[in-house]
């Protein structure tokens, strides 16, 4: 049991998957895991603990932009003895990425003071683990789904008044935006573990597509699907 967390250490596998929703978490494990345990219920922050075929793995929510992602990665890393956390979300594109394709975030790019305070990082970008990202990679190889390597900007502000987003892609070869990637990665690298971050475009600053609100909690199996392979591999 940690401040934020119930569970009890032995509760929590090595290996956890972060969306963000907890409804998610909630469709994975009803879809794909066996042997489901619930293992987390405080603040509706409801995590799972299941077998994918022959690895446990915890589904556990983020939530909501990098104060929430930092402090549940926090605790999943020091408190729970967790090596590594695949976030598994949905992202804006700033580009020409269609809905529904796949982004393994290389760099997070972040507007946030988030690493300056928590351990005096002085750098706004952050790397994602490449151990992680190249198992990512070669089991979208394998399973013939295609994913688009970049960077992602990583905000700490949703309704971020003129945003000039070309500017970003010019200044930092962002492929979109999101809210969690950089203190996940900020976390591992603090407490030398391994963190990535793969994303689904879920609406464009180009285009007016966007997902709706179940087709992001449910519509992202191919993601969901590579995230799990992967698992496999660790």
């Amino acid at each position: 049991m940690s401040t934020h967390i119930e569970s009890n250490k032995e509760d929590i596998a090595k290996i956890v998957l972060m969306p963000g929703d907890p409804k998610r978490c909630e469709y994975i494990a009803r879809k794909y895991l066996s042997n489901t345990k619930i293992v987390n219920n405080v603040r509706g922050m409801t995590a799972y603990t299941g077998d994918y075929k022959s690895k446990r793995i915890t589904l556990f929510p983020s939530g909501m932009g990098i104060p929430s992602m930092g402090i549940y990665s926090y605790e999943l890393f020091k408190e729970y003895d967790v090596d590594s956390i695949i976030r598994i979300g949905t992202a804006g594109s700033y580009t020409a990425l269609k809905l529904k394709d796949i982004i393994l975030v290389t760099n997070s790019v972040t507007n946030s003071n988030y690493g300056r305070i928590l351990c005096n990082y002085q750098n706004n970008y952050i790397d994602g683990s490449n151990v992680l990202n190249t198992l990512i990679e070669n089991t979208a190889l394998e399973k013939n789904i295609k994913i688009n390597k970049g960077n992602i900007y990583s905000s700490d502000v949703f309704y971020e008044q003129n945003n000039d987003f070309k500017d970003k892609v010019t200044k930092y070869s962002v492929l979109g935006v999101e809210m969690e990637s950089f203190a996940l990665f900020m976390n591992a690298k603090l407490l030398n573990k391994k963190a990535a971050a793969m994303l689904m475009v879920s609406d464009s600053f180009l285009f007016t597509d966007n997902l709706s609100s179940i087709e992001r909690e449910q519509g992202l199996d191919n993601l969901i699907f590579l995230a799990l392979e992967t698992c496999l591999k660790l």
